[in-house]
């Protein structure tokens, strides 16, 4: 069950390297395509978009911690912490900005709780 639970994190860590990708360096061409923006609508809202990105970048920060610290308890804490801010974001942006972001990004994180703690 624990391998289980570190594959489904890993592929959350691994969607939101491709969500930070998305909202910073491939903004313009495929982050806004995927956003359904037009061209008028990404020049304005970039800079907050390359905001977002960054803090999605420390949620992949902390499931990477939650895989590489040494210590068992405090990888733990890192990858709970991590998947838990996932899925409340996840909420939060599929309440206010698309329902699909439900899916792609609340579930899996729910998901990868529930092994975490099952394991």
């Amino acid at each position: 069950m624990q391998l289980l639970a570190q594959i489904v994190t890993g592929l959350v860590a691994l969607i939101h390297v491709y969500i930070v990708l998305l909202e910073t360096v491939l903004f313009q061409s495929r982050g806004r395509r995927v956003f359904g923006l037009t061209q008028e609508k990404a020049d304005i809202v970039q800079p907050a978009m390359s905001n977002q990105g960054c803090y999605n970048g420390f949620l992949v920060a902390a499931l990477v911690v939650g895989f590489v610290h040494p210590n068992p308890a405090i990888a733990s804490a890192f990858t709970v912490f991590g998947l838990a801010c996932v899925a409340v974001a996840g909420v939060w942006g599929g309440v206010t900005v698309k329902r699909s972001i439900l899916l792609i990004q609340t579930l899996p994180a729910l998901i990868a709780l529930a092994l975490h703690f099952a394991g």
